[in-house]
C-alpha cells in the first residue's frame, strides 16, 4: 500500500496521470490489450512502488496535425502530470515537409508547457527512402525541440526495435510483446527520473 504524505521527502509518490500522446507505434496496434505500451508501462511501474496510472491516448494513423488537433481533449479537465509525445512518423510516410511536422509539435509541446504538463519527448528517424536533404530535416526536429523546451527526451522510440523481425510484428513496422516491453524499458528509465524529481 501506497501512503501519501507530503511531510516526509521519500521516495513515495502521490498518484499521477501519464499520457502516452503518439500513434499506431504505442497505441498497441495489432495486440491484446495486456501487451499494450500503456498495460506494460503502468505494471512495471506500479511494481516499482510507483502509484501511477498510464492512459492510452495514441491513435493510429495519426500525424502532428492530428495530434494537435485533439490535444485539447487530452488536457482538458484530465488532470494529466506527464505526458509522453512521440508523433510524426505517419507524416514522414506521407512525405510531409519536416518543417510543418516542426511546427505542429512545437505547438504542442508549448501547450504542453502552458499547462505546466512534464514531458518524456521520443524521437523519430526519417527512412533513407526519402532522400538525405528530408532524412536531415526531419531528424533534426526532435533533438531542436527537446533543447528548446527543455524536457526530457529519447531520441529514437524504437531504439533496438527497428529493423529486429524477431521485435515486431509481420508488417516489420509495428512492435510485437517483446518488441513493446523493449519500448517500454526504454521510456521508463526516462520516466522514473522524472517522477523522481516531483
Amino acid at each position: 500500500m501506497i501512503f501519501c504524505l507530503n511531510l516526509i521527502p521519500t521516495h513515495v509518490y502521490c498518484n499521477q496521470k501519464i499520457a502516452l500522446f503518439g500513434d499506431s507505434l504505442m497505441s498497441g496496434y495489432g495486440l491484446e490489450k495486456d501487451f499494450h505500451l500503456s498495460t506494460v508501462l503502468e505494471k512495471s511501474l506500479q511494481e516499482k512502488g510507483f502509484d501511477i496510472n498510464v492512459i492510452n491516448a495514441s491513435v493510429s494513423g495519426d500525424t502532428t496535425s492530428g495530434g494537435l488537433n485533439r490535444l485539447n481533449w487530452l488536457i482538458k479537465g484530465k488532470d494529466i502530470d506527464i505526458v509522453v509525445l512521440c508523433l510524426g512518423a505517419n507524416d514522414m510516410l506521407r512525405g510531409i515537409n519536416p518543417s510543418l511536422i516542426k511546427k505542429n509539435l512545437n505547438k504542442i509541446l508549448e501547450k504542453l508547457e502552458k499547462k505546466n504538463i512534464k514531458v518524456l519527448f521520443a524521437g523519430m528517424l526519417s527512412q533513407e527512402a526519402l532522400g538525405e536533404n528530408y532524412k536531415n530535416n526531419f531528424d533534426s526536429i526532435y533533438p531542436e525541440l527537446a533543447k528548446k523546451y527543455k524536457v526530457s527526451f529519447l531520441p529514437f522510440l524504437l531504439d533496438g526495435v527497428a529493423l529486429s523481425p524477431e521485435l515486431n510484428l509481420d508488417d516489420g513496422k509495428h512492435p510485437n510483446p517483446k518488441g513493446v516491453k523493449v519500448i517500454g524499458k526504454n521510456l521508463e528509465e526516462k520516466l522514473i527520473k522524472i517522477l523522481n524529481n516531483n
